[in-house]
């Protein structure tokens, strides 16, 4: 990776961490539902006006909005309104750890579902790690010795899973040929057109209270710079550095979370929930495999 490469890592680290922090300020005042629209909204309109800056073309073909359509479902409508309703319940930087664990699923889904993806050994014991993490951070949910909602958990890890899947579909996207930016507009524009009934039908935010200035800043900041930035620096990395490479953001973010929360918010973490974020931690690291690999040629030597 170039010197470039590393910043927009640790600048997306940041922008997705602060997604949780942004969403947490948000949640005092706007609905889990609502938000999820109005980060979509406001995220595809940005994105809109980037191609139209750049001139990109826009495709009508049945076959890529089909597959967006079901990549939207996946990787926007569910987590994304799975993790807003979790939020109002736990902490952010818990929320972000337990957002952690989408390596571990996807190892999972692609032994399960492809043929060309399977669990190597290294990936095995990175599940195995992960998932004791899983269960020191869940445990004494489940156990009733802590006073966190175990459906708030569950709802983290239901969204994890849906990311999971989102990487599997995700296949059926690069042989469609389409720009990153216009991929990612096109997902943020279904999301909207899904999302806007169910808006209608559970929150009728136009029953609602106006949100207050900081709750409108941090909806902005949810859209324009989690979102719609964060995917355009994405999709930039995906082609310069490599999905492997990408996988290192997952490490980062909930770092950048509890230090945000933790300085802005007052956000404190149980001991048992860095303990669970180390264990997740080692495990995506056995997944990555670099580590490993640099110990294993130093002992060859």
């Amino acid at each position: 990776m170039t010197l470039r490469d590393w910043i927009l890592l640790m600048t997306l680290s940041v922008l997705w961490g602060g997604s949780f922090f942004f969403a947490r300020i948000a949640l005092d005042e706007v609905p889990p539902l609502t938000l999820v629209l109005a980060r979509v909204v406001i995220g595809s309109a940005v994105l809109y006006a980037v191609l139209r800056a750049t001139g990109e073309r826009f495709t009508a073909r049945r076959t890529v909005w089909l597959t967006l359509t079901v990549m939207a479902l996946l990787n926007n409508v569910i987590p994304f309104s799975l993790f807003y309703w979790s939020q109002t319940a736990i902490p952010a930087g818990l929320a972000a750890i337990l957002n952690a664990t989408t390596p571990l699923f996807t190892v999972i889904v692609m032994h399960l579902f492809t043929t060309d993806e399977p669990a190597t050994p290294n990936k095995t014991a990175g599940v195995a790690l992960g998932f004791l993490g899983v269960v020191v951070l869940v445990g004494p949910a489940a156990l009733g010795t802590i006073d966190t909602p175990l459906w708030a958990l569950a709802g983290c890890l239901v969204a994890t899973i849906s990311y999971a899947f989102s990487g599997l579909w995700g296949r059926r996207i690069k042989p469609l040929a389409l720009t990153p930016t216009f991929t990612a507009w096109v997902q943020l524009t279904i999301t909207s057109i899904v999302m806007a009934p169910l808006v209608g039908i559970v929150d009728r935010p136009w029953t609602l209270a106006m949100p207050g200035p900081a709750a409108i800043a941090a909806v902005l900041a949810l859209a324009v710079l989690s979102t719609a930035l964060a995917y355009i620096i994405f999709f930039r990395l995906l082609a310069t550095a490599g999905p492997s490479n990408l996988l290192l953001v997952t490490f980062l973010i909930p770092v950048s979370t509890i230090l945000l929360t933790g300085l802005f918010l007052g956000e404190r973490l149980a001991w048992t929930h860095f303990a669970g974020m180390a264990l997740i931690g080692l495990g995506l690291v056995a997944i990555d495999g670099r580590v490993w690999r640099r110990f294993a040629g130093r002992h060859a030597q």
